[in-house]
């Protein structure tokens, strides 16, 4: 009797295996070399190693489920093909900017056409042929026979166990993934994160259920849904005061976004010596607004959050950043759009690459004209620190492109210096400051990093009045969340430099951490510290009717703090609230953490009054944050566009074009540019002076090699009548 012997090299399985191996080896390839996606540990290098293996093989693993042994293997072909064809795309995509494509820039296909187009040729490398030539190899060996069918039935119970296999290795990597970065697909803050810990097809297919689910509860609306949201910021609309509405109107606007600053730095003294000393003094200062009572209302998305509060005036949702799940597909009335519409020119400074938070799509829909992200900034080694480009650096090297946007402009500048861990280099650290010595590292940094930070605004202020921006500037400086205090032992080390080692520390004290500093400076601005309570959310509206444009029509949250009629409370987006009088924690239906704002004490026994009240606040409270929600969820904006304001065509932005483009309007202009640099017959760069031991002058004037050569292909690829993000 003839027994036909199993031969595994001319199996079905042999031949998913030798794909399964070559598109691994090509992924791999490409997110060494093409996405360059950070690891940093072994930990973060071995679920890499294994995350595209179990989406490889489930998908080939559809084809064991097709009968005849010809159709299957041209499916297998198709897939490989398929998977091949999205890792290719987004290899082209990633080159051109810095990203991932998502399931709404493949819908839109007009759009990747615009943001690639002529130029997908030019992204072209010759390395890439190693992309595809793993297929051209399979199917020649195909033709030829040297690789034979496998005529054998793979009945359902085999078909499936490859499936199973391929299932338990995609498990695993999601398990050793959320060990690794807790809330993964929850938190989503950057979609290179996503890719390095579960891969482009995995991660592709998340994006398509987030979106889809974003689809589905879209559909279930009306625009009645606005109308009731309208009708109830109309309501708490507060008015402008008289005193100060416009009086900032036509100033350039500066944001200064102080990462992870609290209140309590301001005036603090470490060893005698200030530890913000600049920053006390603008705090202090006669043309200075400041507010002492002044909280962040971030929540999952942490900086992310902060922004949405001050270009929208809205909340950030309840489960997770606004800025990664809505941030591509909503509708915004945000602060660059609406400034845009009187004649502003917006940007943003920022040393992080531009996909942390997603924000290189959600500055197009905020209405942005310019992110200047950290390819825009030298990087070498000594330039970094954490998430991203020191702040010395960042303000330095951004001149060279503040001085070419035409004003008045609405700038922002994201700080990143002052972000945990707070570490720094030994050569950037002050030797006449001398940190704290406590046990705990953490609180020790954070003073080094607090006070490099105010030495960076300080240079910055100087340059601001060197240039003459400081008269036709008003400057908004804010913290954007707290910095220090979340653990036992970051507030037993705090309590004495705090004065309060004397007692317990309490639930009381870890709320009033959560106060951050917003200031407000413009010459001539009759100033004074406020101890009104106020919040993130106020920023926008009070904003805006210094600038003379009245917020009534917009769908806002806050309320301008100058105004005399103002809501005196501030909600934190876990329910919490503020008031002159008390601290009632957790919000809805719990009195039974309530604290007196100015004592600290517990109030255990509310008057009838007292808890009328505090019901009442905490209703206002969760209506407040639930239709922010519903506003921001299903993207209800789009129903509703106030008179004179034209809503954000993102398409008419391209981030990657910024320095041509602002060139390009200053010589279209001519004698009517308003730049910095037209007004100075030059360059104000050498006004510039930092301590900064990585400057030089190459740094200041000089652009880095990938502008130059994004500047050069652009040349040759953008006609006469292309965007300007003017």
């Amino acid at each position: 009797m003839i027994h036909n012997k199993y031969n595994f090299r001319q199996s079905k399985v042999c031949f998913l295996t030798i794909l399964t191996i070559l598109f691994w080896l090509k992924y791999m390839f490409a997110f060494y070399f093409y996405f360059k996606l950070q690891l940093n540990d072994y930990y973060q290098q071995i679920i890499a190693l294994i995350s595209s293996l179990g989406s490889t093989i489930i998908l080939f693993s559809i084809a064991f489920y097709i009968t005849k042994p010809l159709l299957s293997y041209i499916f297998m072909i198709l897939l490989d093909i398929a998977n091949t064809t999205l890792l290719f795309s987004n290899i082209i995509y990633f080159r051109q900017f810095n990203d991932f494509l998502t399931f709404k820039t493949i819908q839109n296909t007009s759009k990747v056409t615009q943001g690639l187009g002529k130029s997908t040729v030019a992204l072209m490398q010759p390395l890439d042929i190693l992309i595809w030539l793993d297929i051209i190899v399979i199917v020649c060996l195909l033709l030829l026979k040297i690789i034979k069918l496998d005529q054998r039935h793979y009945n359902i119970n085999r078909s499936f166990a490859i499936t199973s296999f391929g299932l338990f290795v995609a498990l695993l990597n999601l398990a050793l993934a959320e060990t690794a970065r807790p809330k993964l697909l929850r938190n989503t803050f950057d979609r290179s994160y996503v890719v390095k810990y579960i891969g482009l097809s995995n991660y592709t297919l998340y994006d398509l259920t987030r979106s889809a689910q974003s689809g589905s509860s879209k559909r279930n609306i009306n625009a009645s849904q606005i109308n009731k949201i309208l009708a109830y910021t109309r309501k708490k609309y507060a008015g402008i005061n008289p005193k100060y509405f416009g009086k900032a109107k036509g100033k350039n606007v500066i944001i200064l976004h102080l990462e992870s600053f609290q209140q309590f730095l301001i005036d603090l003294k470490i060893n005698n010596k200030e530890v913000t000393p600049f920053l006390n003094s603008i705090y202090h200062s006669k043309n200075t607004i400041a507010y002492k009572n002044f909280f962040h209302q971030v929540g999952l998305g942490r900086t992310s959050d902060a922004e949405t509060m001050l270009e929208t005036g809205t909340f950030g949702i309840a489960d997770g950043p606004l800025f990664s799940s809505l941030g591509n597909e909503n509708t915004f009335q945000a602060a660059p759009q609406i400034l845009r519409q009187r004649g502003y020119t917006s940007a943003v400074f920022h040393g992080n690459i531009g996909t942390f938070w997603n924000r290189n799509e959600v500055y197009k829909n905020l209405g942005y004209n310019y992110f200047f992200d950290s390819s825009y900034y030298f990087n070498e080694k000594k330039d970094k620190v954490g998430y991203g480009l020191k702040d010395k650096l960042l303000f330095a090297e951004s001149i060279k492109y503040l001085e070419q946007l035409q004003q008045p402009f609405y700038v922002k500048f994201l700080t990143v210096t002052n972000h945990y861990p707070y570490n720094m280099d030994t050569e950037d650290l002050d030797k006449d400051f001398k940190t704290t010595n406590t046990n705990n590292t953490t609180i020790n940094n954070y003073f080094q990093t607090a006070h490099y930070l105010d030495q960076s605004i300080r240079e910055f202020f100087e340059y601001l009045k060197k240039s003459g921006l400081d008269k036709k500037s008003i400057v908004i400086l804010y913290g954007d969340h707290y910095g220090v205090g979340s653990s036992d032992n970051e507030t037993n080390a705090l309590a004495p430099i705090l004065n309060k080692a004397d007692k317990p520390w309490s639930e009381y004290d870890t709320i009033n951490l959560q106060r951050v500093p917003f200031m407000i400076h413009m010459n001539g601005l009759k100033g004074g510290i406020k101890s009104n309570i106020a919040g993130e959310i106020d920023v926008l509206p009070t904003l805006l009717h210094l600038l003379g444009i009245d917020t009534k029509n917009y769908i806002q949250f806050g309320n301008d703090l100058l105004s005399n009629k103002r809501q005196k409370f501030v909600i934190f987006r876990n329910g919490t609230i503020i008031t002159p009088h008390y601290i009632i924690v957790g919000g809805r239906n719990n009195l039974n953490r309530i604290y007196d704002f100015n004592t600290g004490e517990k109030i255990n026994n509310l008057t009838d009054k007292q808890k009328a009240h505090i019901e009442h606040l905490i209703k206002q409270a969760a209506k407040s944050l639930r239709y922010s929600d519903l506003l921001n969820n299903r993207n209800l904006l789009r129903f509703y566009t106030p008179k004179g304001f034209i809503p954000v065509d993102p398409l008419t932005f391209n981030y990657q074009l910024n320095y041509l483009n602002m060139i390009r309007i200053r010589k279209m202009v001519g004698n009517n540019s308003t730049s910095l640099y037209s007004e100075n017959r030059g360059s104000t760069i050498d006004m510039y002076k930092t301590d900064a031991f990585q400057i030089n002058k190459d740094k200041l004037f000089d652009l880095p090699a990938n502008v130059i050569k994004t500047r050069k292909e652009a040349k040759n690829l953008l006609k006469e009548d292309a965007p300007l993000n003017k």
